[in-house]
């Protein structure tokens, strides 16, 4: 998929397909180049985009409201995610968050309760172009804790996976394809919650009662990043956190955009700019 651009307006398409429009009819070629111009038949312009982080928040199918970058990028900043991390995602929702970890080159394991929701997450996934490495799965991530076979040090010695030849699910797995796919998939579609990570995120009502099991499913050092919506969730998942024996820092997310014109610069008086609250927890 790519975009094109002209002004404020930006339109999703594969190659191949015509674009029709108040502003003329473009065909796109088979293998348009990022930064391409390309016209329309009444001869309007439009540039070639390839598809990046902060444009999933704007073009992904939506079931719920997105993260927002402002949020993301606090959580990669301050949790220091990079490629080849293991990432447990609770709360899935439209997947913005699990694309661009995916994109940062993390493996992504991702609970959704919904079914539509879980459905929609996987299409967007796809379009990011990181369906290899996130793993989306309907479900409730507290109950593929609890069903998930335990060994020493509350690590998972099983990886989780069941017998190739059989197409029982995993527990806790959802709708995820066969047995023998999930098994030979490699990354976070092999191991599953068989092994420890190294960030947790979680974006759901009942974030506590998973922060009080991060002990057992991180590495030590290892992060994870509670969004809550209200100061009330917030609370409760700092001293959830402090309970389990885990540091943690909470902060607003509120952003600014500046007004630029002839007469000056000032902050933008439109809207309040704030999105929620991000508790950070480190598990020492």
């Amino acid at each position: 998929m790519i975009l094109l651009v002209r002004e404020d307006r930006e339109y999703l398409r594969e190659p191949g397909d015509t674009l029709e429009t108040d502003l003329g009819v473009l065909e796109i070629p088979e293998d348009p180049a990022p930064g391409e111009t390309l016209a329309t038949h009444l001869g309007t312009e439009f540039t070639v985009r390839e598809l990046r982080g902060p444009d999933f928040a704007r073009h992904f199918q939506r079931s719920g409201a997105p993260m927002l970058p402002r949020d993301i990028g606090l959580v990669i900043g301050h949790t220091g995610v990079g490629a080849g991390d293991r990432v447990l995602d609770a709360g899935t929702g439209t997947g913005v968050l699990a694309a661009y970890l995916g994109r940062c080159g993390a493996e992504v394991l991702t609970y959704e309760r919904d079914a539509e929701a879980t459905v929609v997450a996987r299409e967007n996934m796809a379009l990011a172009e990181v369906g290899d490495t996130v793993d989306v799965r309907e479900g409730d991530v507290l109950e593929a804790i609890e069903e998930r076979p335990m060994g020493t040090g509350g690590v998972e010695t099983d990886t989780g996976n069941p017998d190739p030849r059989s197409d029982e699910p995993i527990a806790g797995s959802g709708d995820t394809g066969s047995a023998e796919e999930r098994a030979t998939a490699g990354g976070p579609l092999a191991s599953g919650l068989g092994e420890p990570f190294d960030l947790l995120t979680l974006d759901t009502a009942d974030a506590p009662a998973v922060i009080e099991r991060a002990p057992e499913l991180l590495v030590p050092g290892a992060f994870c990043a509670v969004y809550s919506p209200f100061v009330e969730s917030a609370r409760e998942v700092v001293e959830t956190a402090r309970g389990a024996g885990l540091a943690v820092d909470t902060y607003e997310t509120i952003q600014r955009e500046l007004d630029v014109d002839e007469r000056g610069t000032r902050p933008t008086t439109a809207g309040v700019g704030h999105t929620g609250f991000l508790s950070i927890c480190r598990f020492e």
